[in-house]
């Protein structure tokens, strides 16, 4: 994360205390703005901006659903896998936006989030998110586990798991990558 955004992460960990608590499960909603120092020469906000403040939206669900108090208790700590972002429109200097982070799904070692981009209802980006979870001590943490230290029951579980074409479309186009 660049040094610009770490004001903006450090409003995130204060405002936890006055904004809505989620659940894990839940959509996290964090409205921002594009400032000047977000821009490159095209006068919109850098693609690289993008990734940046997709990490403060995983950092508002993070916090917000008391999964860092979690985290930290266990020591144990986010690592991204992958990332890949579709862009349909710029957004301008001084736009507000919203970033709007879910879980999308997972497997037996990783989680999918969605993560958008939106302005007055209109989409301008779309990301999905391949994350998984190590200990500080060593060692890889599955999702299972995971949702055992957050108490998510299986019912819930179930109802929450989506099985979606575009997430086998994103494994297969990850392939081609390697």
């Amino acid at each position: 994360m660049q040094m610009k955004h770490y004001f903006r992460l450090c409003f995130l960990f204060l405002s936890r205390y006055w904004r809505p608590r989620i659940d894990f499960l839940d959509k996290s909603i964090l409205s921002l703005r594009v400032w000047p120092t977000d821009i490159d020469l095209l006068i919109h906000m850098n693609n690289g901006v993008y990734l940046s403040l997709m990490d403060l939206g995983r950092m508002d669900l993070t916090l917000r659903s008391g999964f860092y108090e979690v985290l930290t208790r266990n020591k144990i700590y986010p690592v991204l896998a992958s990332e890949a972002i579709r862009f349909r429109k710029s957004l301008k200097p001084f736009q507000s936006f919203e970033i709007q982070t879910e879980l999308l799904s997972w497997d037996e070692k990783y989680f999918f989030l969605k993560q958008q981009f939106v302005s007055h209802d209109e989409l301008y980006a779309s990301a999905i998110v391949k994350a998984r979870f190590l200990r500080k001590s060593g060692g890889k943490v599955d999702p299972d586990e995971i949702f055992r230290l957050l108490k998510i029951s299986e019912e819930k579980l179930n109802a929450q798991l989506k099985k979606l074409d575009a997430l086998e479309d994103y494994k297969n186009l990850e392939s081609h990558l390697n």
